[in-house]
């Protein structure tokens, strides 16, 4: 089970996963070339988010799907000095996120 952390000292932020710097993905798209965010919806948060489910799915395609509604239901929650997620966190995150949007069309 993988385990991503943020940590934010002072202006700068830091993002690993298993303890090594998490891959920002600017080759799938460049939100953010000064870096991740967390804890609003801007485009720092949104390289964020796409980062860590290109990891997390190991499915460009798929992150690219689903990033914006994951950055809006949770990264922008995230709590500002720092945070943890595992694995089962995002999967649960995900199914969570999945079954809002379910309710919300109708369909469920």
């Amino acid at each position: 089970m993988k385990r991503y952390v943020g940590i934010r000292e002072g202006h700068a932020v830091t993002v690993t996963v298993d303890g090594r710097r998490l891959n920002p993905r600017r080759d799938l798209w460049n939100h953010s070339p000064s870096g991740f965010e967390w804890g609003y919806g801007g485009s720092g948060p949104a390289q964020l988010a796409l980062a860590i489910l290109a990891d997390h799915l190991g499915d460009d395609q798929e992150a690219l799907n689903f990033y914006q509604r994951f950055k809006w239901a949770v990264i922008a929650e995230l709590p500002g000095r720092g945070w943890t997620l595992s694995s089962r966190d995002i999967d649960q995150l995900l199914k969570n996120v999945q079954e809002a949007e379910l309710l919300i069309g109708g369909v469920a």
